[in-house]
C-alpha cells in the first residue's frame, strides 16, 4: 500500500472512530458541539482508495496512458467543470483558474491561476484527476483529464488552441510559474519539516 493509501486509510479511521463516538456520545473522544451523527459522506473503500491513490510527479511518474485534445476538453469542461469555475475559467464561484496578472517583485499575484502560478503542468493531472469535478472527484477518465488540462493550458496561453496532450507532452511543458518555486532540497526525516 502506498504511503498515500495508507493516509487515506488512517484519515477514514479516524473520522469513523470519531462519528462512532459521537454517535455513542462519548463526550471524552468527541470534540465540543461535535453533532450525534454527521449524515454526510460514505466510506472509503478499497476500490475508492485504489481510484484516487495516484500520484503524478514532475518528472511523468504516475502519469496513465491516455490523451486528449484542447477540442475535446472544451465540452468536457462546459459539461463538467464550468458550473464551479465558469464559462471560461475566470468567473467563479470557485477559484479562477485562468488569467491572473504577472508576478509583482514583492510577490505571488492576488489572483493565483493554472497560468500564473503552479509550476508543473502534471500537478493538474494530479489535483484534476483525483479532486475534480467536485461533485464526483476521481470520475474523469485519463483521456478527459488531458482533454481539461488541454483546454485550460490553451486557455492560458501556453499550449496552442489545437493541442493534443498526453503524459510525454505534459512532462515537457514548461509553465510560466515554475523559476518563482524553490524545489525543497532538504535531506533527512520528519524532524527536518
Amino acid at each position: 500500500m502506498s504511503r498515500r493509501a495508507r493516509r487515506a486509510a488512517m484519515a477514514v479511521a479516524v473520522l469513523g472512530a470519531l462519528a462512532t463516538a459521537c454517535a455513542r456520545g462519548d463526550a471524552a473522544r468527541a470534540p465540543a458541539g461535535a453533532p450525534p451523527r454527521f449524515a454526510f459522506g460514505s466510506p472509503a473503500d478499497s476500490v475508492l482508495i485504489t481510484r484516487l491513490d495516484h500520484d503524478a510527479r514532475p518528472d511523468g511518474h504516475g502519469l496513465p496512458p491516455g490523451q486528449g485534445s484542447a477540442a475535446q476538453g472544451a465540452a468536457i469542461y462546459t459539461a463538467r467543470c464550468a458550473a464551479c469555475h465558469g464559462r471560461s475559467g475566470s468567473e467563479g464561484p470557485a477559484p479562477a483558474l485562468v488569467g491572473g496578472d504577472a508576478w509583482g517583485n514583492d510577490g505571488p499575484p492576488a489572483v493565483q491561476t493554472i497560468g500564473n502560478y503552479w509550476p508543473y503542468a502534471t500537478t493538474l493531472y494530479d489535483y484534476i484527476g483525483r479532486a475534480m469535478p467536485q461533485n464526483a472527484p476521481g470520475s474523469l477518465t485519463p483521456n478527459e483529464t488531458y482533454a481539461v488540462i488541454a483546454w485550460l493550458l490553451a486557455r492560458n496561453g501556453i499550449v496552442a488552441s489545437d493541442a493534443v496532450l498526453d503524459s510525454a507532452k505534459l512532462v515537457a511543458i514548461r509553465m510560466p510559474a515554475r523559476d518563482r518555486f524553490v524545489r525543497d532540497d532538504r535531506t533527512g526525516g520528519p524532524e527536518v519539516r
